[in-house]
């Protein structure tokens, strides 16, 4: 049974910083593409940043670029991010997911490419 499970959500001053984890299990955790998606009070679900299953490739929402660091640790199953100069607008519930990429060092930034999500952790920014 695949589980993705996220931490670190909270709420943040603007201008400060969260971090949060993504702990896979159930899966080989070094096939799999990994990203970040948000969900915005009232608004679709949108890409944030992902990282290939090697992580040497990342790529960003423009609206996090500079601001935000993908990372991942294949020996710890897990995916981070890291979110600096935290605007009120980044407000969400932020989700990780899992995309199957054996052999691939693509970055897919369509939610309906992933195949495992979690539960989300939300994330208050407050003005």
């Amino acid at each position: 049974q695949v589980q993705l499970v996220e931490s670190g959500g909270g709420l943040v001053q603007a201008g400060g910083s969260l971090r949060l984890s993504c702990a896979a299990s159930g899966l080989t955790f070094g096939v799999y593409a990994m990203a970040w998606f948000r969900q915005p009070p009232g608004k679709e679900r949108e890409f944030v940043a992902g990282i290939s299953r090697t992580g040497g490739s990342t790529g960003y929402a423009n609206s996090v670029k500079g601001r935000f660091t993908i990372s991942r640790d294949n020996a710890k199953n897990t995916v981070y991010i890291q979110m600096s100069g935290l605007k009120p607008e980044d407000t969400a519930v932020y989700y990780c997911a899992a995309d199957y990429r054996p052999g691939s060092t693509a970055v897919p930034t369509t939610a309906a490419t992933y195949d495992y999500w979690g539960q989300g952790t939300q994330v208050t920014v407050s003005s």
